[in-house]
């Protein structure tokens, strides 16, 4: 399912959701000025450096570590918890994750506050890499992408704006769009992510991290709430209101 827009209108412009789709543009940019034939200074030896490895987070340093291992172990070992929230694969992975994270994005941060949205965000993807390092700890490959951090968001939404609408295709099956009720549409993603789990943390080597995923998700319904302390409820748009795809 690949979602289009909400019918849920914000009251102010999502400026720290546009910062980090702007930030993962660019850094994937960055990334990819670099040569792709595996030496150093090359997109390899980055995604190397600046991924989450879970040996390295989870068991520390290793003396007998591959090339990809030894360079990641030049950073901190919590390093790349946080750093690897703004690596993409490639142009598919980074344009699927952005638009997942400005069609929720922008109703949660307008919800929570933009002071307090960057450190949600963040704390989702911590918790979504840790959630796939302790299923797989001794995994030397590393995990990158937003998509950990932006099912957090996803949980969120669950959680504030279960009744909104969501416009939605179905690829390959309806390309037509139609609405269909966050709690819906939210409830069969997590649903999906246990069926492509499959009894593996991922989908084969250096495959897609579902673990990350549930984690995140889960992290994002659950610090949901606590991150609204202290602000006032608005009035919650119904499914009827606003514009239509």
């Amino acid at each position: 399912m690949i979602p289009l827009k909400d019918v849920n209108p914000t009251r102010r412009r999502a400026v720290l959701t546009i910062a980090l789709i702007v930030a993962s543009t660019l850094v994937f940019a960055f990334q990819s000025t670099k040569p792709s034939d595996g030496t150093a200074g090359s997109q390899e030896a980055f995604i190397c450096e600046y991924g989450m490895v879970a040996d390295h987070v989870v068991n520390g340093a290793d003396p007998d570590a591959d090339a990809c291992q030894s360079i990641n172990q030049e950073r901190d070992r919590f390093t790349g918890l946080v750093t690897s929230q703004f690596l993409h694969g490639d142009v598919l992975h980074l344009v699927f994750n952005m638009l997942f994270l400005w069609v929720f994005g922008n109703n949660v941060e307008d919800r929570m506050g933009r002071l307090r949205f960057l450190p949600f965000f963040l704390i989702c993807g911590i918790a979504a890499a840790l959630a796939q390092a302790m299923v797989d700890p001794d995994s030397a490959i590393p995990l990158i992408g937003a998509s950990g951090a932006i099912s957090g968001v996803l949980g969120a939404y669950l959680v504030l704006y279960p009744r909104v609408r969501i416009w939605t295709v179905v690829v390959p099956f309806v390309f037509l769009p139609f609405k269909l009720p966050a709690w819906i549409w939210l409830a069969i993603y997590f649903g999906l992510q246990f069926v492509y789990l499959g009894g593996s943390s991922t989908s084969g080597g250096g495959g897609v991290a579902y673990m990350a995923h549930i984690g995140g998700f889960a992290a994002g319904a659950l610090l949901a709430k606590p991150f609204l302390w202290g602000r006032a409820e608005p009035r919650q748009p119904g499914p009827a209101v606003g514009h239509g795809f």
